[in-house]
């Protein structure tokens, strides 16, 4: 998920938002204040409404980064380099940079998060009751009490079994403890969470014809959300197995054909489309990659302006390149592939182009990787 803007650093982690967080922040704020909050406390000023929900939402979201970010420090604490955090439709996610190296890491990684939503949702219980002790009984309590609620959802919400649930990732480190097999653990956590998914699909469905109404409709698109999360992450744990123990210097393309950003589109299908065999065509300057063009990026330039743009024009630029190691775990490149639409690594030695890898070459390994543990009967590495 891409962070549509950055709001900064929180313990030296990079924090984005996606524009999807509009969406779910709106619709808790107008829940609020145009629903629970009027019904829960009639005859109240409009204003008191809209500012006491903005306050909930607001700070809702901020719980949602507190349990991000613990997540994130943990990780660094047990030595996973930690991308960034990025709030989004379904809550937060913070992309780590590898996977954790035992069950126990694992384990203090994944249940952090659950326990810091848990002590928010009991901190804002206990101010709501403090404040209820005093005898108020106005408005902003219910904010408190709201938050309190959410919160303590939240975490229970996250620790059920079920992948890609913090809950997911908890049962994933008990199987992986018992079994000593990281695939197997993987593989039992996403398809509980394609069980978890089809069972809110279908509670969806029976609020929604029960005249529950958007909540039915919530619900249905959480558990679709889950259901091909869940998938996805079956999938990547397989290709991980597949591809455990390979080196990117084990599969990379060695020694490209390689072109100056200069050259004009023009040129390049005049003089080097037909001879050239692959769809990705790194460009370089002394030797060291300043670009990355493809096939079809420059079948998208119209006829008419292709004698007039160069390859650097229509190439991912420099600090869009994905650069590699060949000593680096192919694992470890994987979730950095996604950086550049393109999908290709370009793999240097002091800043030199010596290999890139392709969406190609990485199913061939999977390919490779997979009929040795049919053969073999155990995972690859």
């Amino acid at each position: 998920m891409r962070a549509s803007f950055r709001l900064g650093r929180v313990a030296g982690v990079p924090v984005g938002v996606n524009w999807s967080v509009l969406v779910i922040f709106l619709l808790i704020a107008w829940g609020l204040s145009a629903n629970q909050f009027p019904r829960a406390y009639p005859d109240r000023p409009w204003i008191g409404y809209a500012l006491a929900g903005l306050a909930a939402a607001v700070v809702f979201f901020l719980g949602l980064l507190a349990h991000e970010v613990s997540h994130a420090v943990v990780a660094k604490r047990n030595g996973i380099e930690v991308q960034g955090i990025t709030l989004w439709l379904f809550g937060g996610v913070a992309e780590l940079k590898g996977e954790a190296p035992n069950p126990g890491a694992e384990l203090r990684i994944s249940g952090v998060g659950p326990l810091v939503s848990l002590l928010i949702g009991v901190f804002f219980g206990a101010i709501a009751v403090a404040v209820a002790m005093t005898g108020y009984d106005g408005l902003w309590l219910g904010a408190l009490a709201w938050l309190a609620g959410i919160n303590v959802l939240l975490a229970v919400f996250n620790v059920l079994p079920a992948a890609p649930l913090d809950g997911g990732r908890l049962l994933r480190a008990a199987v992986w403890k018992a079994t000593g097999d990281r695939t197997k653990a993987s593989v039992v956590a996403a398809r509980a969470g394609w069980v978890l998914g089809a069972l809110l699909i279908g509670l969806g469905f029976w609020q929604f014809f029960a005249g529950a109404g958007f909540g039915g409709l919530w619900l249905i698109l959480i558990g679709w959300f889950l259901i091909g999360a869940a998938g996805m992450e079956e999938r990547q744990a397989r290709m991980g197995s597949a591809l455990r123990g390979l080196r990117v210097a084990d599969v990379m393309t060695p020694q490209p054909q390689t072109a100056s950003g200069e050259l004009t589109v023009a040129d390049f299908i005049d003089n080097y489309l037909f001879a050239y065999r692959h769809s990705a065509l790194p460009l370089t300057e002394e030797g060291r990659p300043v670009g990355l063009v493809t096939l079809d990026r420059v079948r998208d330039v119209p006829a008419d302006r292709r004698s007039a743009t160069t390859l650097a024009e229509v190439s991912c630029r420099a600090d869009e390149l994905v650069l590699a190691s060949p000593d680096e775990s192919l694992n470890d490149l994987l979730p950095r592939l996604s950086e550049c639409a393109d999908g290709r690594a370009l793999v240097v030695v002091d800043g030199r182009l010596i290999g890139i890898i392709s969406p190609s070459d990485i199913s061939r390994a999977v390919q490779r990787g997979s009929m040795r543990e049919q053969l073999t009967g155990r995972p690859t590495g």
